[in-house]
């Protein structure tokens, strides 16, 4: 689905927090702590800007040790609204937003979500996620319909070692009710894009690189994301 240059987002880009078990799991009981007191009920989203979209082969700027994100981006191809279906039952209406709300995602795309090691999941700072180049894509995207989103896995190399495989059978909310439960409270326009979250290793951390790293993430059937970092000017 590329036309000589690598892909690009064309729109807004969603991360996701928390869509993982076994992170969820492992924060679980500081959930119910100040300031929030309970588990988070609807999605828990931030923000990609432009300035940190990259693409396929770039040589990301970093100052010290980055986490990787291996994740799958949803591109949107028509509006997810959040407009009540009148007429049918509840459960009936939730079935069928999933289903409207996966049809309309057009292509799957590799992505590398990088970000700055941090302590707190709950609120992001722009400046541990959004620096720029912070948000490497895959150089094409593949067609929704080749994808089997329930079962597959996603590899993390760095230097040619196998650092995480991600496993989108262990999604909190798997892609279908992403869609639905996001579209519930906001809409998702044409070109958008739905990161469906990055998971931990199992002690609660993430695979590190550094400056002269080289990062591939790749998964079956999908076209795979290479990159490097490269030392960041003083």
């Amino acid at each position: 689905m590329t036309l000589g240059a690598p892909w690009l987002p064309r729109g807004t880009v969603y991360g996701t927090l928390l869509n993982f078990r076994c992170e969820w799991d492992l924060w679980a009981p500081k959930m119910a702590e100040a300031p929030y007191q309970a588990a988070p009920k609807a999605p828990v989203l931030y923000v990609k800007t432009a300035n940190t979209f990259a693409p396929h082969g770039a040589a990301v700027p970093v100052a010290g040790e980055v986490e990787l994100g291996a994740t799958l981006g949803l591109v949107i191809g028509g509006f997810e609204s959040n407009e009540a279906v009148e007429g049918v039952s509840q459960a009936q209406s939730a079935i069928n937003h999933e289903v409207d709300a996966l049809a309309r995602v057009t292509g799957c795309v590799l992505i590398d979500d990088l970000s700055l090691p941090h302590a707190s999941y709950y609120r992001p700072a722009i400046r541990w996620r959004n620096r720029d180049g912070f948000l490497v894509c895959a150089p094409a995207v593949t067609p929704a319909h080749e994808v089997d989103l329930k079962t597959l896995t996603i590899e993390a190399r760095v230097n040619g070692v196998r650092v995480q495989t991600v496993d989108l059978s262990t999604l909190v909310r798997d892609a279908a009710t992403l869609l639905a439960d996001v579209g519930a409270f906001m809409t998702l326009q044409p070109g958008d894009v739905l990161l469906l979250g990055t998971d931990c290793l199992p002690d609660g951390t993430r695979p590190h690189a550094k400056a002269g790293d080289h990062v591939e993430i790749s998964a079956p059937g999908l076209t795979a994301l290479v990159h490097t970092l490269a030392r960041e000017a003083a």
